[in-house]
């Protein structure tokens, strides 16, 4: 498999605060990777020098081979790289269909954007929901709206930030098998605080802890993890 991503070495620091302490990990095409840990393990810090949001105090990113360590947020995503937010902020007065088509780049040349956002929102089933006010979706569809925004840039790679927040049971059920569905057109990572149930849809997962990696694996392998079982998954965790 080819290589998407790969860190090296990170490390962020904030002052005195050393949230991220050298972590490394590398991405296959097609690959779907869950990176879980408490409040406060780095997580989300190493999620967001991914997207280009923090430079890494010291250390490497490439994206498909591309060094992309020092470029920001917005040449990373023309570079590939897609994210959700954990709060979905829509257009609300747009339609579905609007939104998507405002997240298109211009002149991306990808033939005519209409026809690709409607591409874009069968292939998260919202297609019937395309001409609705964004502001009258569930949250379950705004979580599907906002990975279909994300899915308008083409990226090779695409950030899910806690896309089962706020769900009901059967919503989380459904997303995840949406979610395992993305493999097809990008590689993911994939940050939620539903370890139990995020495990069940990912090839790999990386656990952190106070902003180092402390198991990483396929999910029987971090299932087993004694100190994973104890800290996240509970002592009787199958």
């Amino acid at each position: 498999m080819s290589g998407i991503l790969t860190v090296v070495d990170a490390h962020k620091r904030f002052g005195g605060i050393h949230a991220v302490r050298g972590v490394s990990l590398a991405l296959n095409s097609g690959e779907l990777l869950g990176l879980f840990g408490p409040n406060g393990a780095g997580k989300t810090t190493l999620f967001n020098m991914i997207a280009g949001l923090y430079p890494p105090t010291s250390g490497r990113i490439e994206l498909a081979s591309r060094d992309v360590t020092r470029e920001p947020a917005f040449r990373r995503a023309r570079a590939g790289i897609g994210r959700t937010f954990q709060v979905c902020r829509p257009f609300r007065g747009l339609t579905v269909a609007e939104n998507v088509l405002a997240a298109i780049p211009p002149g991306s040349g990808v033939g005519d954007d209409r026809a690709r956002a409607r591409e874009i929102l069968d292939a998260v089933g919202l297609l019937p929901k395309a001409e609705d006010a964004a502001g009258s979706l569930t949250l379950g569809m705004l979580k599907r709206l906002e990975v279909a925004r994300a899915l308008a840039l083409e990226p090779k790679l695409l950030l899910l930030d806690e896309p089962l927040a706020g769900l009901t049971a059967s919503e989380t059920s459904d997303l995840l098998g949406f979610i395992q569905g993305l493999k097809a057109r990008a590689s993911i990572i994939l940050v939620d605080h539903n370890v139990r149930q995020s495990l069940g849809v990912c090839d790999r997962a990386i656990v952190m802890d106070a902003g180092a990696v402390i198991a990483s694996g396929s999910p029987d392998t971090i299932r087993r993890d004694p100190g994973v079982r104890r800290a996240y998954l509970g002592e009787s965790a199958a």
